[in-house]
């Protein structure tokens, strides 16, 4: 009868001492290593809802709302079409704005909570009323270019009315306070701001 080998029993005297190697999972949660890929959270501070995130993503598991009414623009996350990729985090404008946490666990006993998303406030053109990106995108371009955010219109004056605490109202919009180029605009009625000025078409 051949005698156990000697490693064999040192690993058996091991794991008497120490514990299995092996994780307690169901018992105790598994904990996944560094870099896993585990359920996405926005980061509401640092998101500015600019929709890269819905651009790159292969599983249409992201979308973009905009509430022209109460001004808000949605950014929405599907947890259950989610493949996990990452490209959403990696293509992140702010490189912040949305990350991979180390939970894995989506089990529930309800179809509920399988969605996120977060509210930003859109800036609207003062002309069209069409959506010209939300107010927390033009702050971060601006802050951005710094100096050079003085070159457009939409951007300075949303620095300056987001500082104010006032944005432009409807009563606003039908005074001459500011020629037409100085206002917040969408890019199509600024171009033809800029013809109407320029060339009189």
């Amino acid at each position: 009868m051949r005698k156990p080998k000697l490693r064999e029993l040192a690993e058996a005297i091991r794991a008497l001492i120490k514990g299995p190697y092996t994780s307690k999972f169901p018992k105790a949660p598994s904990v996944p290593p560094p870099g896993f890929r585990g359920i996405i959270v926005f980061n509401e501070d640092k998101c500015i809802g600019c929709g890269a995130c819905v651009e790159v993503c292969p599983a249409n598991a992201r979308a973009l709302e905009d509430d022209i009414k109460r001004r808000i623009r949605k950014v929405i996350h599907y947890q259950e079409r989610c493949i996990y990729c990452g490209q959403c985090v990696n293509y992140c404008t702010t490189k912040e704005g949305i990350k991979h946490t180390q939970e894995y666990d989506l089990a529930r006993l309800t179809k509920d909570g399988y969605t996120n998303l977060i509210e930003k406030e859109l800036v609207l053109c003062e002309l069209c009323n069409g959506v010209v990106a939300p107010k927390s995108q033009l702050l971060w371009i601006a802050r951005k270019l710094g100096e050079l955010a003085f070159s457009n219109p939409t951007l300075y004056l949303t620095v300056y009315f987001e500082r104010s605490n006032s944005f432009p109202c409807e009563d606003l919009r039908n005074q001459p306070y500011r020629a037409l180029h100085q206002r917040i605009l969408c890019p199509d009625c600024r171009r033809q701001v800029y013809l109407n000025e320029i060339w009189g078409y």
